[in-house]
């Protein structure tokens, strides 16, 4: 009897390039993505999803990876804050956290920057109040969130030309 763990392989494609790897099927997305292709900017926190900082984006959707298996991802796309960083699509969020004073720690920075992506793709002239609803699930333990509200609130306003 062996103690080692079966290997299964695992094809998808993460910030538009295809990945193959063998893996062990229990294997966390967010594990898959910090130890097996060196992407760190998701963190890991509470790996039980209620925290945030964990956030990507799979087939288009925002999903926690510590709650998600890597195999469950298998031949599809998944999005990490470095793929959002590097396309340049949060330029702008970027820019407003820093201006705005909304990282301290940086920790929870990638989960909220993920979500805030999803919230102004969805809802792009949010209240302060459905901006604070759709952050919710994540947690930032040093900035109190009204520099990260007012950060999003600028650029909600500043995209429709206000």
């Amino acid at each position: 009897m062996t103690n080692e763990i079966e290997q299964i392989p695992v094809a998808l494609t993460v910030n538009g390039e295809k990945v193959s790897k063998l893996i062990e099927p229990r294997l966390s997305l967010v594990d898959f993505l910090r130890n097996e292709l060196e992407l760190t900017g998701s963190h890991i926190g509470c790996e039980h999803g209620v925290c945030g900082a964990c956030t990507v984006r799979v087939n288009g959707e925002i999903v926690r990876g510590c709650l998600m298996l890597a195999v469950q991802a298998n031949g599809g796309e998944v999005e990490t804050i470095e793929g959002a960083s590097d396309s340049g699509k949060i330029d702008d969020l970027q820019k407003a956290f820093h201006e705005r004073n909304a990282l301290q720690c940086g920790f929870c920075t990638p989960g909220m920057l993920m979500t805030t992506t999803e919230l102004l793709a969805t809802n792009p002239d949010p209240s302060r109040e459905e901006i604070r609803e759709y952050l919710s699930g994540n947690y930032c333990r040093c900035t109190g969130y009204e520099a990260i509200v007012d950060a999003i609130e600028t650029v909600a306003q500043e995209r429709k030309g206000a």
